[in-house]
């Protein structure tokens, strides 16, 4: 089942909100393991957008010379 996409920005502010409730120690330690999970999808998902951009980028660069 795949979940509704998620912008960069989306991701970005979910990994966050996940470091600052680790940091802060306000997550539980059995739900640890679940939110790990998560932003290691969540950094999936933010290499893909990068790269796609880059890839945008530079075609959009070799149009122009």
């Amino acid at each position: 089942m795949e979940e509704k996409a998620v912008t960069y920005k989306q991701a970005i502010e979910e990994i966050e909100g996940i470091l600052k409730k680790i940091e802060n120690q306000n997550l539980d330690v059995d739900d640890l393991g679940n939110k790990l999970k998560r932003v290691n999808e969540l950094v999936k998902i933010c290499k893909k957008k990068l790269h796609t951009a880059e890839k945008e980028v530079e075609k959009i660069l070799g149009e122009m010379e």
